[in-house]
Protein backbone atom coordinates (compact mmCIF):
# COMPACT_ATOMS: atom_id res chain seq x y z
CA UNK A 1 0.00 0.00 0.00
CA UNK A 2 1.07 3.66 -0.95
CA UNK A 3 0.54 6.63 0.92
CA UNK A 4 0.37 9.81 -0.70
CA UNK A 5 0.43 13.29 0.46
CA UNK A 6 -1.49 15.49 -2.09
CA UNK A 7 -2.47 19.41 -1.27
CA UNK A 8 -5.83 20.14 -0.86
CA UNK A 9 -8.52 22.37 -2.23
CA UNK A 10 -8.21 24.78 1.07
CA UNK A 11 -4.06 24.41 0.65
CA UNK A 12 -4.45 25.29 -3.32
CA UNK A 13 -6.18 28.29 -2.87
CA UNK A 14 -3.98 29.83 0.12
CA UNK A 15 -1.43 28.85 -2.97
CA UNK A 16 -3.86 31.16 -5.34
CA UNK A 17 -3.99 33.82 -2.44
CA UNK A 18 -0.32 34.45 -1.83
CA UNK A 19 0.43 34.57 -5.33
CA UNK A 20 -2.60 36.75 -6.51
CA UNK A 21 -1.09 38.99 -3.52
CA UNK A 22 2.18 39.58 -5.56
CA UNK A 23 0.31 39.86 -8.72
CA UNK A 24 -1.68 42.60 -7.37
CA UNK A 25 1.27 44.57 -6.28
CA UNK A 26 3.08 44.14 -9.35
CA UNK A 27 0.53 44.90 -11.72
CA UNK A 28 0.60 41.97 -13.80
CA UNK A 29 -2.91 39.95 -14.33
CA UNK A 30 -2.27 36.40 -13.78
CA UNK A 31 -3.40 33.22 -14.85
CA UNK A 32 -2.70 30.78 -11.80
CA UNK A 33 -2.84 26.76 -11.46
CA UNK A 34 -2.74 24.83 -8.90
CA UNK A 35 -2.39 20.68 -9.02
CA UNK A 36 -1.75 18.18 -6.95
CA UNK A 37 2.15 15.57 -6.75
CA UNK A 38 0.53 14.13 -9.86
CA UNK A 39 -0.10 17.26 -11.42
CA UNK A 40 -4.01 16.52 -11.73
CA UNK A 41 -5.57 20.45 -11.81
CA UNK A 42 -6.88 21.66 -7.96
CA UNK A 43 -7.53 25.31 -8.35
CA UNK A 44 -7.31 27.78 -11.12
CA UNK A 45 -8.08 31.39 -11.47
CA UNK A 46 -7.26 33.98 -14.14
CA UNK A 47 -7.05 37.64 -13.48
CA UNK A 48 -9.41 40.05 -14.61
CA UNK A 49 -7.06 41.04 -17.66
CA UNK A 50 -5.06 37.70 -17.75
CA UNK A 51 -3.66 36.69 -21.16
CA UNK A 52 -6.29 33.87 -22.67
CA UNK A 53 -3.18 31.46 -23.44
CA UNK A 54 -1.67 31.91 -20.51
CA UNK A 55 -4.86 29.51 -18.86
CA UNK A 56 -3.14 26.66 -20.78
CA UNK A 57 0.27 27.76 -20.16
CA UNK A 58 -0.08 27.78 -16.53
CA UNK A 59 -1.36 24.48 -15.94
CA UNK A 60 1.43 23.35 -18.16
CA UNK A 61 3.61 24.99 -15.81
CA UNK A 62 2.33 23.44 -12.55
CA UNK A 63 1.80 19.80 -14.22
CA UNK A 64 5.73 20.20 -14.88
CA UNK A 65 6.34 21.12 -11.60
CA UNK A 66 4.58 18.85 -9.90
CA UNK A 67 4.87 15.38 -11.89
CA UNK A 68 8.50 15.75 -13.08
CA UNK A 69 9.15 17.74 -9.16
CA UNK A 70 11.33 19.56 -11.02
CA UNK A 71 10.94 23.75 -11.05
CA UNK A 72 9.93 24.79 -14.99
CA UNK A 73 13.36 27.20 -14.95
CA UNK A 74 15.63 23.93 -14.34
CA UNK A 75 14.28 22.42 -17.80
CA UNK A 76 15.21 25.66 -19.27
CA UNK A 77 18.57 25.36 -18.32
CA UNK A 78 19.06 21.97 -19.37
CA UNK A 79 16.71 22.07 -22.52
CA UNK A 80 19.39 23.42 -24.58
CA UNK A 81 20.94 21.72 -27.91
CA UNK A 82 23.97 19.03 -27.12
CA UNK A 83 22.17 18.53 -23.75
CA UNK A 84 21.21 15.51 -23.14
CA UNK A 85 17.96 16.95 -22.32
CA UNK A 86 17.47 18.61 -25.25
CA UNK A 87 13.57 18.23 -26.66
CA UNK A 88 12.29 17.25 -23.31
CA UNK A 89 9.31 20.15 -23.66
CA UNK A 90 8.44 17.81 -26.58
CA UNK A 91 7.38 15.43 -24.80
CA UNK A 92 4.67 13.46 -22.59
CA UNK A 93 2.38 15.51 -25.57
CA UNK A 94 4.47 18.77 -25.59
CA UNK A 95 2.88 19.49 -21.79
CA UNK A 96 6.35 19.82 -20.01
CA UNK A 97 7.19 23.28 -19.94
CA UNK A 98 10.52 24.82 -20.29
CA UNK A 99 9.17 28.83 -18.81
CA UNK A 100 10.08 29.81 -16.05
CA UNK A 101 6.81 30.13 -13.38
CA UNK A 102 5.88 26.49 -12.74
CA UNK A 103 7.23 25.24 -9.16
CA UNK A 104 6.85 21.88 -7.29
CA UNK A 105 5.60 22.66 -3.97
CA UNK A 106 7.58 20.58 -1.43
CA UNK A 107 6.21 20.00 2.47
CA UNK A 108 8.47 18.09 4.91
CA UNK A 109 10.87 17.51 1.75
CA UNK A 110 8.22 15.78 -0.28
CA UNK A 111 6.27 16.93 -3.30
CA UNK A 112 2.85 17.10 -2.54
CA UNK A 113 1.92 19.09 -6.08
CA UNK A 114 2.76 22.30 -7.98
CA UNK A 115 1.78 25.91 -8.73
CA UNK A 116 2.11 27.34 -12.24
CA UNK A 117 1.96 31.31 -13.36
CA UNK A 118 1.60 32.76 -16.87
CA UNK A 119 0.91 36.28 -18.25
CA UNK A 120 3.82 38.03 -16.73
CA UNK A 121 7.38 37.57 -18.09
CA UNK A 122 9.23 34.24 -17.07
CA UNK A 123 10.70 36.48 -14.28
CA UNK A 124 7.47 38.09 -12.92
CA UNK A 125 6.00 34.35 -13.25
CA UNK A 126 8.30 32.87 -11.09
CA UNK A 127 8.49 35.94 -8.65
CA UNK A 128 4.65 35.44 -8.22
CA UNK A 129 4.49 31.42 -8.05
CA UNK A 130 7.05 31.28 -5.54
CA UNK A 131 4.94 34.55 -3.26
CA UNK A 132 2.31 31.55 -3.16
CA UNK A 133 4.48 29.07 -1.82
CA UNK A 134 5.89 31.27 1.10
CA UNK A 135 2.11 32.39 1.82
CA UNK A 136 0.68 29.08 1.77
CA UNK A 137 4.10 27.80 3.64
CA UNK A 138 3.44 30.61 6.59
CA UNK A 139 0.23 29.65 6.78
CA UNK A 140 0.37 25.57 6.73
CA UNK A 141 0.29 23.60 9.38
CA UNK A 142 3.40 21.33 9.74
Amino acid sequence: MITINRLSLAEAQLLIEGASKQEQKIGVPMCISVVDESGTPIAFTRMDGGKVTSATIALDKAYTAAAARKATHEYNEACVPGSLAFGIHTEVGGRLSVVGGGLPVVVDGEVVGGIGLSSGTPAQDMECAQAGIDYFLQRHDT
